[in-house]
């Protein structure tokens, strides 16, 4: 990652531990955000033609990418409830989920802290 991310509130998301030149003032604990997304009968079979013939699959890059963005959003919504203004130490955690595999839930989680 080049830098923080920020949303429009201000709350910097940053998988560091520190950011630079901001002491940390206070810790207000761990907070998280999730997203599950389903599978998609028609994405999957376009994806599987793509995996025969080679090349990326720019729809399951969006669907990651969107997950990925909603749940730092969740992340740093909670941040902000709590009355912090970053979130350090952010983990991002995709797995694989349901009976037959044909969810994704993509977790963020990280320490809201004040600085």
């Amino acid at each position: 990652m080049a830098g923080p991310w920020k949303d429009a509130r201000g709350i910097t998301v940053t998988t560091t531990h520190t950011i630079e030149g901001q002491p940390i003032r206070e810790y207000l604990g761990v907070v998280t955000g999730e997203v599950i997304v389903g599978a998609n009968l028609f994405r999957d079979l376009f994806a599987n033609i793509r995996d025969i013939v080679g090349g990326r699959s720019g729809s399951y890059e969006r669907i990651l990418r969107d997950a990925r963005e909603q749940a730092i959003e969740e992340l740093q919504a909670e941040c902000g409830s709590r009355g912090g203004n970053a979130v350090v130490g952010v983990d991002l955690d995709y797995e694989v989920i349901g009976d037959t595999g044909s969810m994704l839930m993509v977790s963020a989680s990280g320490t809201a802290v004040k600085v």
